[in-house]
């Protein structure tokens, strides 16, 4: 797919989180259970309430490969939030610090932007339990372009 065509939707969906219409945003990651439940500026507040069994390692806890997914949600909307209509962002760099295992059950995640400059951004995003405590902290850093 040329590249055009996959930026082709952001100006939309940047509007879209900018403007904080959190049920109209679409993700195939939805399809997993993620579901946003608020875009502020320059942040995004997710949950995860139900895991399926195949985000599951052969241990019975979440793979840190879907907690990746989660958080990458929270990254881009987060970053969706402060770009301006001719702008797009991806990831530059990204750590994940797997603080302790985690179970099936209600997941909660933010992400803010800690800093925006013209050309890159630096956010940090964690992931708690039903009991609050942090799972998984995270930081990145995004690239921002201009078309």
């Amino acid at each position: 797919m040329a590249q055009s065509n996959i930026r082709g939707p952001l100006p939309r969906t940047n509007k879209l989180i900018r403007e904080r219409r959190v049920d109209e945003y679409y993700s195939p990651n939805l399809a997993l259970g993620m579901k946003p439940v608020e875009f502020r500026q320059g942040a995004s507040r997710w949950v995860w309430s139900e895991q399926q069994a195949h985000v599951l390692n052969p241990f019975g806890t979440l793979q840190g490969g879907y907690l990746a997914v989660f958080i990458d949600e929270l990254f881009s909307t987060a970053i969706a939030s402060v770009l301006e209509d001719d702008e797009w962002a991806m990831t530059a760099e990204c750590k994940l610090n797997f603080l302790r295992a985690l179970s099936p059950g209600r997941l909660e995640g933010d992400a803010k932007v800690l800093k925006r400059g013209r050309a890159l951004a630096f956010l940090e995003a964690r992931v708690t339990d039903d009991d609050a405590v942090i799972a998984v902290s995270a930081s990145s850093t995004w690239a921002v372009s201009r078309r």
